[in-house]
């Protein structure tokens, strides 16, 4: 296996720390995220080639606040420190920190004080953003300042012999003109980092670890038909071929005609054989009064797990589940040692019950989406199956506030049939990222002819995103808006309005549950 330098990034609970990891991927570096609690000796067994410490909400003056193992500081890599990170450094070097009452918060224009490799190909007045509100009184023992804010604050300081580095203002995010070349700087210029993190590095090194892993033995594959599963089947039948067997489980929550259109498109498109299992009553008997949308994800990927023990208990000779679970679930569904929020919890997230003895096998659970569709072009699955818009897991039960019964699951998939199928039409379906339409536990008053009517209301949504942790609603044109609108009031009996989300992530979440 060929090896790759690996940054990892130590989350102190930013809500921009995805987006480091997502940037330094992007200069096809790999990077990953860790907690606060790692050691200095983990680091070196990892062979881990450069760290980042995040910035985070919290103040490095506080008695609680989360700090590092000291001995990271030692440790001959190259470490870059962003905001909390930078203060957490200078902290552990003497320097002395305030809380001072006026925030540096948004934009602002780097002054450089000297040049440096950090700001090698950066014009001095750059525009960077910042986000804090402690201040560095006190220069930290070994450092040099070599930028400053507006407000003549420190910006970026170093100690080259330490090869350690820091810097006020965030570089991940797109208010920072320069961000990319300063992260680029610091991977390439200053840690001497290799871009090897490709696609086809993956494959190789996958096919290779998941052989190792299973051996002879033999794989049960839980397929949802989405761009994540159906690129795993590719992946897992070219690494392990008749030892892999897929199977597809109609939860009833899926949209119009999607179990049969799966099985199509997964057997007769990718060659892959799947076994299709119908448990959509059990999934929806268990759903029966259930309101709370956590609940109703545990619900669901409780019964998921009990399902797949019931088909294991068929075939004895199983020893590994293979699901196609991406990096933002991971980390939207964990906390980091209290300091980040849990956003919400994925069905499949969270391991295996010990009373199932599979062994787990995920081998996208370190990818963003945008990664995952760059390996199934690589492995050569058409477009129209990468171009597939992201679906959960929980399926349509994130999509029904409330409970969740058939009549409203017959009236969504319809109302959502509608929707995909006109922006299809008019070619605005590869120009967003997501798409799909809530039913909302609401009835509004209407005129239908000359009746009143008292119906349910649907949300259309749609947005744009690179990796789903954050995104901007879709400026679809009015005229699509309006006949998507005419056709689901039409067409539908049990709706009678239809309504726009034009909220981006943050504030909202791109589902609604």
């Amino acid at each position: 296996m060929n090896k790759i330098d690996k940054v990892w990034i130590i989350d102190f609970g930013s809500q921009y720390t995805q987006l480091i990891a997502r940037r330094i991927r992007e200069l096809s570096v790999y990077s990953e995220i860790v907690l606060p609690d790692i050691t200095a000796k983990e680091i070196k067994q990892k062979s881990v080639s450069a760290l980042v410490l995040s910035g985070g909400p919290a103040s490095v003056i506080e008695n609680k606040a989360p700090d590092i193992d000291k001995n990271i500081l030692d440790l001959d890599i190259p470490i870059l420190g962003i905001c909390y990170g930078l203060q957490l450094i200078a902290r552990h070097f003497d320097g002395k920190i305030h809380s001072g009452k006026k925030r540096e918060y948004g934009k602002s224009k780097l002054q450089f004080n000297k040049n440096h490799k950090l700001f090698t190909g950066v014009k001095s007045g750059t525009q960077v953003w910042m986000s804090h509100g402690d201040h560095i009184d006190q220069l930290p023992k070994g450092f040099e300042i070599i930028s400053e804010s507006e407000n003549r604050a420190p910006a970026a300081l170093v100690n080259d012999d330490k090869k350690i580095y820091g810097i006020q203002f965030h570089p991940e995010v797109e208010h920072t003109i320069d961000g990319m070349t300063i992260l680029d700087n610091f991977l390439t210029i200053i840690a001497g980092l290799s871009k090897n993190w490709t696609p086809q590095h993956f494959i190789d090194n996958k096919i290779s670890e998941i052989r190792k892993a299973v051996g002879d033995k033999k794989v049960l594959m839980a397929l949802s038909g989405g761009v994540d599963s159906s690129v795993m089947a590719v992946l897992l039948d070219r690494a392990l071929g008749k030892n892999c067997t897929a199977v597809f489980i109609n939860n009833g929550l899926l949209r119009l005609n999607e179990d049969d259109k799966v099985v199509k498109q997964l057997q007769d498109k990718l060659n892959i054989p799947v076994e299709m299992h119908d448990y959509s009553v059990r999934f929806l008997r268990a759903l029966e009064g259930v309101t709370d949308p956590e609940e109703k994800r545990k619900i669901i990927g409780n019964v998921f797990i009990e399902v797949f023990e019931k088909i294991t208990e068929r075939h004895q000779d199983f020893d590994f589940l293979a699901q196609g679970t991406l990096y933002p679930d991971v980390i939207e569904s964990r906390s980091v040692k209290g300091k980040s929020e849990v956003i919400k919890s994925h069905h499949n997230v969270g391991g295996l019950p010990e009373r199932m003895k599979l062994k787990l096998i995920e081998p996208f659970n370190s990818l963003f989406k945008d990664e995952v569709r760059a390996i199934g072009r690589e492995l050569g699955i058409n477009q129209f199956i990468l171009g597939r818009h992201p679906f959960p897991g929980p399926g349509l039960g994130v999509r029904i506030p409330g409970e969740i019964t058939q009549e409203k699951l017959d009236l969504l998939k319809k109302a959502d049939n509608i929707f995909i199928k006109e922006l299809r039409k008019s070619g605005e379906y590869d120009r967003v990222w997501q798409a799909f339409v809530v039913l909302i536990p609401v009835k509004t008053v209407g005129v239908m002819g000359d009746q009143r009517t008292y119906e349910n209301v649907v949300a259309l949504r749609a947005v744009n995103s690179s990796d789903g942790m954050t995104a901007d609603w879709s400026k679809l044109p009015a005229e699509l808006l309006a006949r998507v609108s005419n056709r689901i009031v039409n067409e539908i009996q049990g709706i009678n309005r239809v309504v726009y989300d034009i909220t981006s992530k943050p504030p909202g979440t791109i589902e609604w549950e």
